[in-house]
């Protein structure tokens, strides 16, 4: 049997699980590739190669993992995000491209690379924020927190994988507790979920990533609600306060941040959808 026989078969399966036609077909030859340490372009050019030896077991092993709506990232270990591939595991959240949002504001809150900055990334997770910032600010200083300190531990790792360790670092707290610094910018990617959301969730987040990452309460907003009431302590007259919010929670963020007296909403940014999911506030 060829390679590319065995990864077709490998789709139906994954059909069959209910994933997808179209993540499907891409799975069954991503997970090909990492067993098979390829290249896309490898595959493409080799895939009508018989299949080597020892490729079917792991192959199959892999493909029974997703069958059961595990993530492909869990089962591959890692996730790309700003460019940048990080490790994940089941006590992080897996980054959503939705989140590079922040990482995109900041960089245009502050356009000048060789200012020195000093971020704290909240509810850090497998630190894909924070490193994405280092990586592209050789000046910038961040601290990241997390209330997991499995969690902080994948982070630990990012940081040290991507060269950045030295101006990164990562400390074990509820959001801003036991942070004393203040920060030209504060920025999040708080748990928003809505609680009573969990069933309609797709199995991959509901049943196999962090709750404590998912969930912000009965409307979703209790973590971003402390957030605002806390970051403008931690913040430095004109700093910034950046975070991603959930679907159709617009509104009700506009409304918190118009309530703050020392936050002012600069604007919100929108994905590729045209969907509201990330604010911008100004200390005054």
């Amino acid at each position: 049997m060829t390679i590319h026989a065995h990864v077709s078969a490998a789709r139906q399966r994954l059909r069959d699980a209910g994933i997808t036609p179209t993540e499907s077909d891409l799975d069954a030859r991503l997970l090909a590739q990492h067993v098979l340490g390829w290249t896309t372009e490898r595959f493409l050019i080799d895939a009508r190669e018989p299949v080597p030896e020892g490729f079917t077991p792991q192959y199959d092993a892999l493909v029974s993992r997703r069958v059961t709506r595990e993530p492909l990232a869990y089962i591959v270990g890692v996730r790309e995000f700003w460019g940048l591939e990080l490790e994940v595991t089941r006590d992080v959240l897996i980054p959503r491209p939705a989140t590079e949002l922040i990482v995109e504001a900041l960089q245009e809150l502050f356009p000048d690379r060789a200012v020195p900055l000093a971020i704290a990334d909240v509810c850090t997770g497998c630190g894909c924020v924070a490193v994405a910032i280092a990586h592209e600010r050789p000046t910038a200083t961040v601290i990241g927190t997390d209330i997991s300190r499995p969690a902080l531990e994948v982070a630990r790792r990012n940081a040290a994988r991507h060269g950045v360790a030295n101006r990164v670092t990562f400390s074990e707290g509820d959001l801003l507790d036991g942070v004393t610094s203040t920060f030209d910018a504060i920025v999040a990617n708080p748990p928003y979920v809505i609680d009573r959301a969990r069933p309609a969730l797709q199995p991959e987040v509901r049943d196999h990533e962090p709750s404590v990452a998912l969930f912000g309460g009965v409307d979703g907003l209790t973590l971003v609600t402390r957030l605002v009431a806390a970051a403008p302590a931690r913040l430095r007259s004109g700093g910034y306060l950046v975070f991603e919010f959930g679907l159709g929670q617009d509104v009700e963020v506009e409304d918190l941040l118009d309530a703050s007296p020392e936050l002012t909403l600069v604007g919100l940014r929108r994905d590729l959808q045209g969907i509201a999911r990330t604010a911008i506030a100004r200390r005054e």
